[in-house]
């Protein structure tokens, strides 16, 4: 595959998970404003244009990285992105931890 079709790949990629997302808001235009921790990366999230996969719940941002790598085959299960996302999920339990303690203290 050449990057020309591996481009391809990720624009028709970003424009299928971005249409997931306004299907969803407009399904239930509350999921826009729904809030979950991804369990890929570990930010908090609109459900809007989440989605499941073999029982784990992952953000819009983390479907496109998880969508995409299959297409391109760099991964094969979602167990593969997250393996590869563990270093962000870490720094985004940080921050909030660090927001959690700037708020309590104030």
């Amino acid at each position: 595959m050449d990057k020309q079709e591996e481009l391809k790949i990720i624009e028709d990629m970003q424009a299928v998970v971005a249409q997931m997302k306004a299907d969803d808001i407009e399904e239930n235009p509350d999921s826009e404003f729904d809030m979950f921790e991804c369990q890929c990366c570990g930010a908090e999230k609109p459900l809007a244009g989440s989605v499941v996969y073999d029982g784990i719940r992952i953000c819009n941002d983390c479907v496109l990285l998880a969508e995409t790598g299959f297409a391109l085959g760099k991964i094969s299960s979602i167990n593969d992105l997250m393996k590869n996302m563990e270093d962000k999920k870490l720094e985004e339990q940080c921050r909030f931890i660090k927001q959690d303690e700037i708020e309590h203290n104030n």
